[in-house]
């Protein structure tokens, strides 16, 4: 299990912009020390633990790109074409036992390896056939042309994929391409997650009145696997700080991460920072960020701890800005910008200075530009101001005034996990 530090640090009254968070989880948050061999075939997803060196070049021999005739530049006539009788055929996978340098061309098809003497491939489509069995060759191809040289891809021994990658699926294409069949990975974050408060049920009960359903551990569970870790549901804790904090310590033991969704705000009935405070360290709380201003951060023992807002859209937005970075540096993986496009604000908007600040938009295209509009109700508990729009407009701190027309930064949802 990953060793965060304990000490806690001073922290007022003023809220903590988005930069220095994710500062405090670089310095707090080391990689999972243990290492792991994973197949090509289950590598998607991982993190490279130690930088991969190419075993062989890439491609390993110099082949034809096309299906053609392989020739000696030299032998080609400066001007006009070049008429040249056909010695042999290459196919791939077959040695090339052929040569050209007397002043012949080979037959020679894609993929398969360069004859000796041979340096350049005219494309079939492009010679004609003589009837006496000759190729003729038009002038002005260049030398070289239409072959891949040896380790044009990769020269064997340089970095083919660094340390700390996530791999993917073009990864996993360039390590077969190496003949790599095992890689090593650390191992994946194990992420302990509960809902809290004494009003939360499980989907598939009865409702009972005052109550609602559980969504937010849900949602979180989704896209910590998504982000490739191993998730543990742990239910639901009741409004009660002893209860809170016995189960916190305990799951504690046995992940790298616990993560909460509710009770972190300054209500009587919100426990998670004051259990936090008997089991733990408090790192940072409250982040200069709408929605989602009471964000926790801090450590268990060994394990980090994050407490996260109770409304469904506030833990969207702070699982993009400090879950996913804090499962990055878990996982020994880069931590990485969120891609952000520009879109034009189709809508008018006024907020106060400060915060930044997260517009949940639907994407139209008008006279071939891409147009983002505001969906029309701002509360923090609509579902469906997610599930009906494609990704968040971002409003810097100082930013107040928003007019239609604006260029504005886009976050795709699709991109945020």
């Amino acid at each position: 299990m990953a060793q965060l530090s304990d000490d806690a640090f001073a922290f007022g009254g003023d809220l903590m912009r988005i930069e220095e968070a994710l500062a405090q989880v670089a310095a707090r948050v080391p990689p999972i020390e243990e290492i792991e061999r994973a197949a090509i075939t289950r590598a998607d997803g991982r993190v490279l633990a130690r930088a991969l060196r190419a075993p062989i070049a890439l491609p390993a021999f110099d082949n034809s790109a096309v299906d053609g005739y392989a020739v000696a530049f030299a032998t080609l006539a400066e001007t006009g074409p070049t008429a040249l009788p056909v010695v042999g055929r290459i196919a791939a996978g077959h040695g090339a036992d052929h040569t050209a340098e007397s002043g012949a061309a080979v037959r020679i098809f894609t993929g398969a390896p360069m004859p000796a003497g041979c340096d350049t491939v005219f494309m079939q489509e492009d010679v004609t056939l003589l009837d006496d069995g000759r190729v003729s060759l038009p002038p002005g191809l260049k030398r070289g042309a239409n072959t891949r040289p040896r380790g044009e891809d990769i020269e064997e021994g340089a970095e083919a994929l660094p340390a700390g990658r996530r791999l993917d699926p073009r990864d996993v294409a360039l390590l077969a391409a190496l003949g790599v069949a095992e890689v090593e990975v650390r191992r994946r974050p194990r992420v302990a997650v509960f809902s809290t408060g004494d009003e939360i049920l499980e989907p598939g009960v009865a409702l009972l009145p005052a109550h609602l359903y559980d969504s937010n551990r849900f949602s979180l569970m989704a896209m910590l696997t998504r982000a490739g870790c191993e998730v543990t549901d742990l239910g639901i804790l009741s409004d009660d700080v002893a209860e809170t904090a016995a189960r916190l310590d305990d799951a504690a033991r046995g992940h790298d991460l616990v993560v909460t969704s509710g009770g972190v705000s300054t209500g009587e009935e919100d426990h998670v920072k004051a259990a936090l405070a008997r089991k733990g360290a408090l790192h940072f709380w409250r982040l200069a960020i709408k929605p989602g201003r009471p964000v926790v951060m801090g450590s268990l023992g060994g394990a980090a701890f994050v407490g996260l807002p109770g409304n469904p859209v506030a833990v969207f937005v702070t699982f993009a800005h400090v879950l996913r970075p804090i499962v990055a540096a878990l996982s020994g993986a880069a931590v990485t910008p969120l891609p952000r496009q520009t879109a034009i604000a189709g809508f008018a908007y006024r907020k106060k200075a400060g915060r930044r600040e997260y517009v949940r938009v639907s994407l139209k295209i008008e006279g071939g530009r891409v147009v983002a509009e505001k969906y029309p109700i701002d509360g923090a508990g609509v579902l469906t101001s997610l599930t009906r729009t494609d990704g968040l407009v971002e409003l810097a701190e100082e930013t107040t005034e928003v007019a239609p027309g604006t260029d504005v930064p886009f976050l795709d949802y699709r991109l945020l996990f």
